[in-house]
């Protein structure tokens, strides 16, 4: 049965750890959850892939065949890095203060609150001697929040995980991610001809062109598909540099572009429409791949997902199918031919936030709907 109390202690004891992402030192919290998972009664594995940057990989033993209870497991996975502090905040960020049902602290929403509510779920379970069939693995990951190099993408490359489906526990109010865009991240540089200011026709102001590109970039449509879950693809420009002193010509200007890309687009597609663009102003140009993710999506009537949505109706609880405009970690899982989709029990509007917080009875309904979902997962 899932203990109220105990999953304020484990969330009150997750949000005082510090685990952020920059700098990065997963140690003492993933300490915590192995200690505690370990104590009831899981099998535990740790997996390190730099210095201070642990992996704690916990599996609830179905009753099956031990081949055929791992090649049937289901995944389910938080990770429990956070953003750093930031300054401004009116409660201490490593407090966990609960006041009018809320416990706030900075990873309470992202991500450490779900990770709460599936150490919860387990320990439950495990409390309770359900003997399920499956194996129920639960990673507790690093590195979450600058890319998942040292975190979900080494355990699946390496093969360290290999489940028939998963569970990604990072959103919020009981939304289920189905669909999220592709991510296409670039630096655009653009090469001129230094001059005096006083005599800029003797040069190739590469700021001018820069602009100008830009402009046609922000215009530019691409041809897509329109999907129920998902607004249009979009183009941000986040960063600019270049140019060397206000009376000079600047002979060079980098600015990086981040494109959100439809299901059904590809990466390689997209690179080629910007370098078009670029070329309509300037031959002299480098562009600079520094990330690309595909687009995903999985049917809303796949069982993983469907067996979720019925188990939160039946409780009372809503779980809309959603579309995320962001990347989740959903997308990795697609080039291992892992189906998997994303919940949560967070709250909207204060991930990475001053004063981020999640309400106590979300994550304590939360921990009741994913004990149920367990059990009727493994039932099909």
């Amino acid at each position: 049965m899932i203990n109220k109390d105990r999953l304020i202690k484990i969330t009150t004891k997750l949000l005082q750890i510090n685990s952020c992402n920059p700098p990065g030192n997963e140690v003492a919290v993933a300490d915590f959850v192995a200690r505690s998972l370990k104590a009831a009664g899981l099998d535990i594995k740790i997996y390190t892939f730099a210095k201070n940057r642990p992996n704690v990989v916990a599996t609830l033993r179905g009753s099956w065949p031990r081949a055929k209870a791992a090649k049937e497991a289901l995944l389910i996975t938080p990770h429990y890095d956070t953003v750093p502090f930031g300054d401004g905040w009116k409660f201490d960020p490593l407090g966990a203060t609960i006041k009018n049902g809320r416990i706030y602290g900075r990873g309470a929403s992202d991500d450490k609150g779900n990770c709460a509510v599936g150490m919860e779920a387990l320990i439950s379970l495990a409390q309770d001697g359900v003997r399920l069939q499956r194996d129920f693995v639960f990673a507790a990951t690093a590195d979450e929040e600058t890319g998942s190099k040292l975190g979900i993408l080494p355990l699946l490359k390496k093969r360290i995980l290999r489940p028939k489906a998963a569970m990604i526990i990072d959103s919020e109010e009981f939304d289920s991610i189905v669909a999220q865009k592709g991510l296409f991240h670039c630096r655009i540089q653009i090469f001129g001809k230094k001059a005096h200011g006083a005599y800029n026709w003797r040069g190739i102001n590469a700021i001018e062109i820069a602009a100008r590109v830009i402009g046609r970039l922000k215009k530019h449509q691409f041809k897509f598909k329109k999907h129920s879950l998902l607004v249009p693809p979009t183009k941000n420009i986040g960063t600019i540099r270049g140019g060397d002193k206000v009376n000079m010509v600047a002979d060079f200007c980098e600015f990086s572009l981040d494109t959100r890309f439809m299901p059904g687009m590809k990466a390689e597609a997209v690179l080629k429409e910007i370098k078009s663009i670029v070329a309509l102003e300037t031959k002299n140009f480098k562009v600079i791949v520094d990330d690309s993710q595909k687009p995903y999506e999985i049917d809303p009537k796949h069982p993983l997902v469907k067996i979720y949505v019925d188990t939160c109706k039946k409780m009372g609880f809503e779980a809309k199918l959603l579309g995320s405009q962001g990347a989740t970690v959903i997308t990795f899982f697609q080039d291992y031919g892992i189906p998997a989709f994303s919940t949560g029990w967070g709250s909207h509007g204060v991930i990475h936030a001053n004063d981020e917080y999640a309400v106590v009875k979300n994550l304590y309904n939360g921990a009741r709907a994913l004990e149920a979902y367990i059990k009727a997962y493994d039932a099909q």
